[in-house]
């Protein structure tokens, strides 16, 4: 009795520290959201003092009007995120908050929220609030250009530098988000910004043409720049004298750059060739269209700062006033041309614009190149020079519009995730291929499990796909932040189109919680995690290279359990002040270091990921055991199992004790049961119950049956019938 009071006091005090820590992460959290609301507050009293009623969020842009008591309206206030979601050099959208006043014109546009790597680690952050400080004063139809341009119209804002990619995104965000708001407003009319029906190239139009012919025409187009003309442009600016060329030297090339359109055949066929262009041609998607760029001189078009996965950021097209930007997948080595006449180019290439920029090849765009001048140890300046490029009439044709053409708006018009489940078809497919093969598996896991080697290569198999194909690549990776969102939408506003954005993640969620119902969590932590995976293949190595394993006493390790317990309440208590917050705090996961962006990270991150690995190698999965807040969320949900599908005996815990000592997340007990919390579902326990050479009580019920068998028959006795005299 005297320790039984021990053990319940011990227990309380873990409790009421586990609650003190969630009541201190609490209070914390709520200063924080408080501190946040006070900016959005301050720069609104900042900037708009006569404002005394600002109303609630309106309208499909979440507007925000500002007033005094009377009635009168002194500005509007929005977030981007509810205007535009586009990605900036994280991945992820920047969040900012924009201030208009009733003329359209830009009052402040300040940064609420981003993922921007350079800006979390080595950037100051108040750089980039100074950037945006750039924009008080600008209308939203007027064009803002980053670094300098040679458009005289244009306002010119310098990039911050280092981190020059993520203000140019910034700049569209700001310029796109504050005239689509300021058009739905009323406070300016469409006007220009319409886009007029698409045109269409006309692929039926080809006739063999010469570079000399083709440059003729306008189908291709060229901007020379002179060292000279540089120079010029940098007049005025701190770069003024930096890097002049002498005066023998200023009719020298700088650059000798041509541009075209390659979708039409006319130009594609004779510069590529037959063959290359029909590559080209297969490989682009409705709505899709290349371009080639070929330059000579001294500045590289492309640049040798570009980086894989980044942007290109000395050359951009322009079209409508948005920005058409160009990252490394939709670039294409250019090596071999065939105009005939065509001259030698030091440097070549081929960039894609998506679909998603609604390129019209009938209407005028911009192509822009971007020079910076090195003014210090890291400062910069920059300009742009452009050139302008209209495709010639007879390359395409714009028919009015059909019956046929309004149903093919309106499958454009489509909602935002049935487009994104169309891009994923090959994921989608492949990973519900690898799902009823993983089905079968289970299903059938008795016949698999009585051919021990061949199950094992089969899984390994399966953990190597999870890692490289479910995490890597499709980015796969659930976490417990879709738990908490997933709740939170109950409770709140669900929409099924908040999940279905992204297909990977839903379909494995949908197979997740059937699984939790037949099978429970097992399935999920010990097939298709994977970070579980990655931890499992490296103590699998480790095991194999004779590494010395290391197993947590049974009494200290049902007590770790409680911790990723713990864990999950207090991102939950999180999540109920704030949700950008709880997804700050769920780093405590390494799922985004090691499998989202494969330890492409700041150095602790990387290093947090990396111990928890180094770990494994000597005990199986520590992470998953004992901190996982994911694999705790799935634990609670599978106390809804309905079936038993993991066989035992009677013998298993008393006296057998091998799956209990083999299993390597030590999910059996000392009595024999499988503690399904904690089981990973990795099958080794009924292989041993169905080896007839391991499984001692299978071992000794063979040896009985063989026993009996081998037993001579009892003699029969012939009853003797007695006939009395």
């Amino acid at each position: 009795m005297k320790s039984l009071g021990f053990a319940v006091v011990g227990t309380s005090r873990r409790w009421v520290a586990g609650f003190t820590i969630l009541l201190a992460l609490m209070f914390c959290v709520s200063v924080a959201q408080a501190k946040e609301y006070e900016a959005e507050q301050q720069r609104i009293e900042l900037l708009f003092p006569k404002v005394t009623e600002i109303s609630e969020p309106e309208g499909e842009y979440q507007v925000r009007t500002l007033a005094d008591g009377v009635g009168t309206i002194y500005g509007y206030a929005f977030q981007s995120i509810n205007v535009t979601d586009m990605p900036a050099y994280s991945g992820k959208p920047i969040n900012m908050q924009i201030l208009l006043d009733p003329k359209g014109v830009i009052v402040d546009a300040y940064m609420l929220e981003h993922h921007e790597p350079i800006v979390l680690i080595g950037i100051p952050e108040q750089k980039v609030h100074d950037f945006n400080a750039n924009y008080s004063g600008i209308h939203v139809d007027q064009r803002v250009v980053v670094g300098r341009s040679s458009d005289k119209s244009a306002v010119t804002v310098d990039a911050v530098t280092g981190a020059t990619v993520t203000v140019m995104v910034i700049n569209e965000i700001v310029m796109r988000a504050a005239h689509t708001v300021a058009v739905d407003l009323g406070l300016v009319e469409a006007g220009a910004t319409a886009r007029p029906k698409p045109a269409l190239v006309r692929e039926d139009v080809f006739q063999p043409t010469s570079w000399t012919e083709l440059v003729g025409n306008g189908a291709i187009r060229r901007m020379h720049l002179t060292r000279g003309q540089v120079d010029d442009a940098f007049k005025g600016t701190e770069a003024e004298g930096v890097d002049v060329a002498a005066a023998e030297q200023r009719d020298e090339t700088f650059i000798d750059l041509y541009a075209t359109h390659l979708n039409p055949p006319t130009i594609g066929r004779n510069l590529l060739g037959e063959r290359q262009y029909s590559e080209l041609m297969e490989n682009l998607k409705p709505g899709e269209h290349a371009f080639a760029v070929l330059a000579n001189g001294e500045y590289s078009f492309k640049g040798s700062g570009y980086v894989r996965g980044g942007i290109f950021d000395r050359v951009q097209l322009r079209q409508f006033g948005d920005t058409i930007s160009f990252r490394d997948l939709d670039f294409i080595r250019l090596s071999d041309v065939y105009a005939e006449g065509m001259p030698d180019f030091f440097e070549m290439a081929i960039f894609t614009a998506r679909e998603q920029y609604r390129f019209d090849p009938g209407s005028p765009w911009n192509l822009e190149l971007l020079v910076r001048r090195q003014v210090g140890p890291v400062e910069s300046i920059f300009t742009s020079f452009e050139m302008p490029y209209l495709l010639p009439e007879e390359y395409f044709e714009r028919p009015p519009l059909t019956a046929e053409e309004q149903a093919a708006i309106d499958e454009a018009n489509r909602p935002l995730w049935v487009n994104i489940w169309y891009q994923k078809s090959f994921q989608i497919g492949v990973i519900l291929a690898a799902l009823t093969l993983l089905t079968v598996i289970l299903f059938m896991q008795d016949k698999f499990a009585k051919h021990p080697n061949f199950l094992k290569m089969l899984r390994h198999g399966y953990l190597v796909f999870t890692v490289v194909f479910i995490g890597w690549y499709a980015l796969g990776q659930l976490s417990v932040v879709n738990v908490l969102t997933f709740v939170h939408a109950l409770v709140q506003d669900f929409r099924w189109e908040l999940f279905l954005t992204d297909p990977v993640i839903f379909i494995l969620w949908v197979f997740t919680a059937a699984s939790i119902l037949l099978w429970g969590r097992g399935v999920f932590c010990g097939w298709l995690c994977p970070f579980g995976a990655l931890q499992e293949l490296i103590n699998e190595a480790a095991r194999k290279l004779k590494i010395p394993q290391y197993d947590v006493p049974f009494a200290v390790h049902e007590r770790l359990w409680a911790i990723k317990y713990i864990v999950l309440l207090v991102l939950f208590g999180i999540s109920l002040e704030s949700m950008m917050l709880a997804e700050k705090a769920a780093e405590v996961e390494p799922f985004k270091t090691a499998i989202t962006l494969k330890f492409d990270r700041q150095w602790w991150f990387v290093l947090y990921a990396v111990a928890l690995l180094v770990i494994n190698i000597f005990t199986r999965k520590v992470y998953c055991r004992y901190i996982c807040p994911l694999g705790a969320g799935l634990a609670i949900t599978g106390r809804f199992r309905l079936f038993d599908w993991l066989k035992r005996r009677k013998e298993c815990g008393s006296p057998c004790q091998i799956c209990a000592n083999e299993c390597e997340v030590q999910a059996i007990h000392p009595d024999g049961h499988i503690n399904h919390n904690e089981c990973h579902y990795c099958l080794d326990c009924q292989m041993t119950y169905h080896n007839e050479n391991k499984c001692p009580p299978l071992i000794a019920k063979n040896k009985r049956a063989r026993r009996d068998k081998k037993a001579p028959a009892a003699p029969q006795l012939i009853p003797v019938q007695v006939v009395e005299p």
